[in-house]
């Protein structure tokens, strides 16, 4: 196997994980096979993924380190968006694995915030595992909850400490002002907003999409290896998390109302 073909098999498998670092590993892949079949096999790995399809997009016109500048200098402007969010003291909630949310947090505790996090186990593929890991590295304080546990959190009267706000990341960015994340997202959305705790979307804008974008289907043994003849499974990855449960997306473009975000989004041009 070539590292062409490692590449893909690893971002398929989801050995590579978030958006950002999806979109890093296809760039490189891509200059590795400049070829119009190498960017299709790239582009047919992971279909949620926008932020692949946009920097694939710009790989023939922008050097790679042009490309790989827009990410640091996005987060960097993330971090202080989200470092004036975070207050002291709060408890915030998050879901699965997020680069761009994971190093907000963590630009926010080496500045002298003091916060904690409870994080989900996040089934069937344990992103949340990465999360506390890296998280707990940093020196910030997490508690880690099975997914159904959330409840506990995001609700009054939970055995465990209500959360203040919630933080979750995307894979894509949709026109509507909704935003596609993973599975769960959009119910713990929807938990958090009826217990009027505050739901931000920390995200680069290369993840939006001007087109509808696919739910990705998993393999169903992630979830059951050997299951039963007759019993159906089925694996949806992401699901779509709803504008109006979201008080703000957080991007290099500002703290915005998803549909100023949106707005924004289509009158930008990625690259300056």
């Amino acid at each position: 196997m070539d590292r062409f073909e490692k590449i893909c098999k690893d971002i398929k498998e989801v050995r590579i994980q978030g958006a950002r670092n999806i979109a890093r590993a296809a760039l490189l892949a891509y200059n590795l096979n400049p070829a119009a079949k190498a960017k299709n096999i790239l582009l047919g790995l992971r279909p949620t993924e926008p932020m692949l399809v946009n920097v694939l997009a710009l790989a023939n016109a922008y050097s790679e380190k042009k490309i790989l500048r827009h990410f640091d200098e996005a987060q960097d402007k993330m971090n202080k968006f989200v470092f004036k969010i975070i207050k002291n003291n709060s408890r915030i909630f998050t879901h699965c694995h997020s680069t761009n949310v994971v190093n907000a947090m963590i630009y926010a505790k080496k500045h002298g915030k003091h916060f904690e996090v409870f994080n989900t186990e996040t089934r069937p593929l344990f992103q949340g595992h990465r999360t506390a890991k890296e998280l707990a590295k940093a020196g910030i304080k997490v508690t880690m909850i099975a997914d159904t546990a959330a409840g506990e959190v995001l609700e009054k009267g939970g055995t465990i400490k209500k959360a203040d706000m919630m933080f979750i990341g995307a894979d894509a960015l949709l026109k509507s002002g909704d935003v596609i994340n993973k599975i769960g997202s959009n119910m713990f959305a929807e938990l958090a907003f009826d217990n009027k705790i505050p739901v931000y979307v920390i995200a680069d804008s290369w993840k939006f999409s001007r087109r509808d974008v696919k739910i990705e289907e998993r393999e169903h043994g992630e979830i059951w290896k050997h299951a039963p003849k007759n019993v159906k499974i089925q694996n949806p990855a992401f699901e779509v998390v709803k504008s109006k449960y979201i008080k703000a997306i957080v991007s290099e473009l500002g703290v915005l109302k998803p549909e100023a975000f949106s707005k924004r989004a289509l009158q930008k041009k990625r690259i300056k």
